[in-house]
C-alpha cells in the first residue's frame, strides 16, 4: 500500500482562498481540497476568479463558472491555455495526502506508475495539477512572449451541453481566439497531440416475435444481427497519419440489447457500436463511411463528435515542442481540444497526472509531474530554451 507521509496535523481542509505564490504542488492541494463536482464549481471559480483580480496584468472576464484571464500585450501570436474546475464525485478521497509509492507497489499498478511521491485525492489528477500550474504562471508571468488567453471552466464531466467551454465558444467564441491552444489534460507530461473524433451509432435488426416452442413461426431478430458482429470482427483498425502524428482507428460494438422474454422470439435487436476516426476525418464522411460499412442495416447516430487535429506543423505548435522537450504522440480519446479545432485552433493536450489514474478512488499525481510540466510551460512562454 502506499505510505501516508502527511503530517497529521496537515490533514485538514484547505481555506477556499488561493495563494498562487506557494509551489505548484501545494496549489494542488489547495485546488483539490475546494470540492468541485460538476454542477458545484461556483466556490472554486470565485477563489480562481478572486486570485486573478490581484494580478493587473490581466484581464479577467466571468462567464457563468467560467474564468477566462488574458494578456494584451500586443504580440504576434496568442495562444490558448485551458483547464476544467470540475471532478468526478468523490468517494473518500478528500481531503488531499502526499504519499510514498513504494517500488513494488509501482512495479504492481498501472502502466506507468514510478515510485516516489505523489498527491492523492479527487481530481489530483483529472485535472487540477494541470490548473495550478496553470493558474501559477497566469500569475507569475507578466511579460510572456505571446500573448496568453488562460481559461479555467466548469462541467466537462457530464454531458457535452452542460460545458462551460462549450457555451464560451457558442457566446463569446472572440475570447478563444488563438494561434494555437494547449489543455492540461493529464498526460504523464507528455505532449499528445489533437485528438481522435468520436461517433456512436444503433445499428437495429428487426424480425418477428412468436412462441420460442414455435421458433419456425416468427423472425428471431437477435440472428439476424450475426453479420454485423461478423462484420466488426472482420475490421482491421486504420492507421491514419495527420500533421506528423499516426492516429490508431477503432470500430467496436459496445453494448447490445434484444430480447423481451426466455420464450419469445425476439423482435428487434439493437447493435450500440462505437467509431473512433483520425482527425483528419470530418463527422460527415465518419457517418458516411458507418452507413456504408454497415450496408443492408438500419443505422442511427445517437452522438457525435468531431476530431482535432494537432497542428503540429506551425511554428508556434513546433516552438512548443521544442521548449518542453517531449515526443509528441497522438491522442486516442477526445478532449476538449476538439472544440478549439473547430475554431481553426490546433491543439495539444499536455499535463501532468496519468490518464489512467483519473477518476480512480486512488486518483494520485506524481510531485515531479507536477513541476516538470510547470517548468516546461514557463520555459516556452518565456522563450527560454
Amino acid at each position: 500500500m502506499s505510505a501516508d507521509v502527511t503530517p497529521p496535523a496537515d490533514r485538514q481542509q484547505h481555506p477556499a482562498g488561493l495563494d498562487p505564490s506557494v509551489s505548484a504542488v501545494e496549489l494542488t492541494r489547495a485546488l483539490c481540497d475546494i470540492p468541485s463536482v460538476s454542477g458545484s464549481e461556483s466556490v472554486l471559480a470565485d477563489a480562481v476568479e478572486a486570485a486573478l483580480d490581484e494580478a493587473p496584468h490581466l484581464r479577467v472576464t466571468r462567464f457563468g463558472n467560467t474564468v477566462v484571464a488574458r494578456t494584451e500585450l500586443g504580440r504576434a501570436q496568442r495562444v490558448a491555455i485551458a483547464g476544467h474546475l470540475d471532478t468526478v464525485p468523490i468517494n473518500d478521497n478528500l481531503p488531499t495526502r502526499l504519499v510514498e509509492v513504494s517500488p513494488d507497489e509501482a512495479a504492481a499498478d498501472v502502466e506507468g506508475t514510478e515510485p516516489g511521491a505523489y498527491l492523492w485525492g479527487r481530481g489530483t489528477v483529472d485535472m487540477k495539477a494541470g490548473v495550478a500550474v496553470q493558474l501559477k504562471l497566469a500569475i507569475e508571468l507578466t511579460e510572456p512572449v505571446v500573448d496568453v488567453t488562460w481559461l479555467w471552466y466548469d462541467n466537462e464531466e457530464v454531458s457535452a451541453e452542460l460545458n462551460g467551454l462549450g457555451h464560451l465558444a457558442d457566446a463569446r467564441p472572440e475570447l478563444l481566439r488563438a494561434d494555437f491552444a494547449i489543455l492540461g489534460e493529464p498526460t504523464r507530461g507528455l505532449v499528445e497531440g489533437g485528438c481522435n473524433g468520436s461517433m456512436r451509432i444503433d445499428v437495429r435488426t428487426h424480425g418477428r416475435r412468436a412462441h420460442s416452442a414455435r421458433a419456425w413461426t416468427g423472425s428471431n431478430a437477435i440472428h439476424a444481427a450475426a453479420p454485423i458482429l461478423a462484420r466488426l470482427a472482420a475490421y482491421e483498425p486504420a492507421t491514419v497519419h495527420v500533421d506528423g502524428l499516426d492516429y490508431r482507428e477503432g470500430l467496436n460494438a459496445v453494448r447490445i440489447s434484444g430480447g423481451v422474454a426466455g420464450n419469445v422470439i425476439p423482435d428487434e435487436c439493437v447493435v450500440h457500436v462505437n467509431y473512433r476516426f483520425a482527425p483528419s476525418t470530418s463527422v460527415e464522411d465518419a457517418e458516411a463511411w458507418l452507413r456504408t460499412f454497415f450496408d443492408g442495416f438500419e443505422v442511427e447516430v445517437v452522438d457525435r463528435s468531431p476530431g482535432a487535429r494537432p497542428g503540429l506543423d506551425a511554428p508556434v505548435a513546433a516552438a512548443f515542442v521544442a521548449a518542453v522537450d517531449a515526443e509528441p504522440r497522438p491522442k486516442y480519446g477526445w478532449t476538449d481540444v476538439a472544440r478549439f479545432s473547430a475554431l481553426g485552433v490546433p491543439a495539444v493536450n499536455y499535463g501532468p497526472g496519468d490518464p489512467q489514474k483519473a477518476h480512480a478512488d486512488d486518483e494520485r499525481v506524481p510531485l515531479a509531474q507536477i513541476d516538470r510540466v510547470e517548468q516546461g510551460l514557463r520555459r516556452y512562454l518565456t522563450g527560454l530554451s
